[in-house]
């Protein structure tokens, strides 16, 4: 008897442990947990409600394939593009250009910043250069080059190549070889016009 009352007793004070470390707040149960985010579908910088720049291309229509001599199976050259006068108040322009489809999330092709803000067009086969007079300055993509990398995505279905153009009421105070990172984060207050031009690319 004596021996049975013992035992009780010890089931009922590990059942107060144990309810007590259920509900017993831990020492971080107050703290705040870091959520994952992941890539953007879209582009990182705001663009809804602005004025659209109405961006085009000579070479490709919207939604349409983008032809071959602007990819990695072809010569690699930039397409030629086209656009509206931004509103009164644009300082320059600023092009990037990515795909929101690759593999490892999106890749960015393209980074043309501090672009003179009365151009309306670039002509294709933009120079792999650091700087291009009169057109302006050129990041690295996300090959790691300088300047316009093609479409090169891996055999399947075709990928979309976003060229996104930013009118903006500031020079991005960049030298050139800026990663994408750094020209995104120096947009962001500064967009007042946008332009949006959507290709296709499969193998």
């Amino acid at each position: 008897m004596r021996r049975h009352a013992v035992f009780l007793g010890m089931a009922w004070l590990l059942t107060l442990a144990l309810g007590c470390a259920v509900t017993a707040p831990g020492p971080q149960a107050g703290t705040p947990r870091a959520v994952p985010t992941p890539s953007p579908a879209g582009s990182p910088v705001p663009e809804s409600g602005l004025p659209d720049l109405r961006l085009r291309s000579p070479a490709f229509a919207e939604g349409e394939a983008i032809p071959r001599e602007y990819t990695c199976d072809g010569p690699d050259r930039s397409p030629p593009l086209r656009w509206e006068l931004p509103p009164p108040g644009a300082r320059s322009l600023a092009l990037i250009m990515d795909d929101p489809d690759a593999p490892g999330g999106r890749f960015v092709h393209w980074v043309l910043y501090a672009i003179p803000p009365d151009r309306t067009e670039l002509p294709e086969g933009i120079p792999q250069e650091p700087e291009v007079e009169g057109i302006g300055k050129q990041g690295r993509n996300d090959f790691g080059r300088m300047g316009y990398g093609g479409p090169c995505p891996p055999p399947g279905l075709a990928h979309r190549y976003r060229f996104v153009l930013y009118a903006l009421d500031s020079v991005p105070e960049l030298p050139p070889g800026a990663s994408p990172a750094q020209v995104e984060q120096a947009l962001h207050g500064h967009v007042r016009a946008v332009g949006r031009l959507t290709g296709r690319y499969g193998r």
